[in-house]
Parts: C-alpha cells; structure tokens; sequence
C-alpha cells in the first residue's frame, strides 16, 4: 500500500509539473537541442544538418500545412541549400515521417515498456497520461499530432504510416493494461478493452481544443484527465 502511495504521489506531482509546463510555454528538448551539443566532426555535422531541415520542417508545416509548405522554403529555414535536403530525405513525405519517428515513436516505445511492478492499473494509466501531458501536449510534439487530425484525411499514405507506428502501437500497450485492470477486479466490464480509443478520447479532444478553442476558454488538462480516470476507475478515497 505505501508503494502505491507514493507511486500515486509521484503521479499528481508529475501531472502539476505538466501543467505548470504548459502555463510557462517552457521548450522541450527536440531536435534542436542537438544543435547546440554536437561535437565536430563530419558526422557530427550531418547529424546537426538533419536535426535543423527536421525543426525547420515543422516550422514550415505547422505555419504552412503539410499539402502547402515546400522543400524550398524548409532549406531556406534551415541554412542549408535544398539538395542538402535530399542527402538525407527522398521527398516531403519521407521528411514527415521522420519527424514522427524523431517525435512520436520514442514516446509510444517508452509505454509498450513500461514496468508494471506493484502498480495498480490505474497507476499505470496515470502513468501514460502524464506521459502524453509532458512530452506532448506541452511540447511541439503536439503540433505533429495537430497535422494528422488535420491533413491525415488528404494524404492517406502519411495517415496508414501514422497507424501503424503510433496509433496501433500505443492501443496495443493500452489495451493490455486495460484487459489487466479487468482481470484484477480494477474495472467492472471489458468495454474499454474492446474500445480503448474511449480512454484516449480527451487526448486528441485536447489536441483539437487547444488549436481552436483555447484562447476563448482554455482547459486544465490536468484537471480534465484525473477527472476522467475518476469516470472510468471511480473516484479515488481520500485517506
């Protein structure tokens, strides 16, 4: 019981972080954050090189739209000439999906690993909800997702690779977590096991809101997501 305590413990003071994260528009570290710590050399240099097109690249995409932004106006971002851009992609489409790769993937690998211990299922949802807060909706990560729910529709390609290394993948972790809290008594039925998109509703909700709604009312998705697990799990009992 202490474990889960303090599991829980961490988990509030996570999510506030998260949200003071958000209030304070504080960066993350990205691929720009490489920039300024490679060493020289060439290999150094290319890596510094690609991490630029990549942080120009969704400059432009989250200015432009991925359908309007040109390879062109990327190099200019970047400093680096256009042909630069095909040393290390084939085209814009390929440069898209490596930002989901650099972006995204890493975060979904993080929650297909996660250690299960002593934590309860609720616990380990907590878990991958902070996770989406911090290293998501409170970073420029989000605006890759923001793409997606926008665009994804018109380049079907961009949409299936999406699925298949994010969105399939980050079900999968859920879903196994969700079946877990249904064999351990921790949820009465197995409709989230059969719909884990429920779960992750208010994710891409909050993704959707905070592009068009959020400077006329903005939410406290801290507060929103503890308040949904209260709806799935039952409010937790004081102490």
């Amino acid at each position: 019981m202490a474990t889960n305590r303090k599991a829980t413990s961490r988990s509030k003071d996570n999510l506030k972080r998260g949200a003071a994260r958000l209030r304070s528009g504080a960066p993350e570290a990205g691929p720009e954050t490489a920039v300024d710590t490679v060493a020289p050399g060439r290999a150094d240099r290319r890596a510094e090189r690609r991490a630029a097109i990549l942080t120009a690249a969704l400059d432009e995409f989250s200015t432009r739209g991925f359908a309007a932004a040109r390879l062109d106006d990327v190099a200019h971002r970047a400093g680096v000439a256009k042909g630069t851009i095909y040393l290390h992609f084939d085209d814009k489409e390929a440069l898209f999906q490596e930002l989901v790769r650099s972006f995204l993937i890493p975060q979904v690998a993080m929650m297909e690993q996660a250690p299960v211990g002593e934590l309860s299922s609720r616990e380990l949802i907590e878990r991958f909800l902070e996770r989406f807060l911090t290293e998501i909706y409170t970073t420029r990560r989000r605006e890759v997702l923001r793409l997606i729910l926008t665009e994804g529709h018109r380049f079907p390609a961009l949409a299936e690779f999406y699925y298949r290394e994010v969105v399939a993948r980050g079900i999968a972790a859920i879903r196994m977590v969700l079946a877990r809290a249904v064999a351990r008594g921790e949820l009465s039925g197995d409709a989230l096991v059969r719909f884990p998109q429920l779960l992750v509703a208010p994710l891409l909700m909050s993704i959707v809101w905070s592009g068009l709604f959020d400077r006329f009312a903005p939410l406290d998705i801290p507060a929103l997501l503890r308040a949904h697990l209260d709806l799935v799990f039952g409010e937790r009992k004081t102490t």
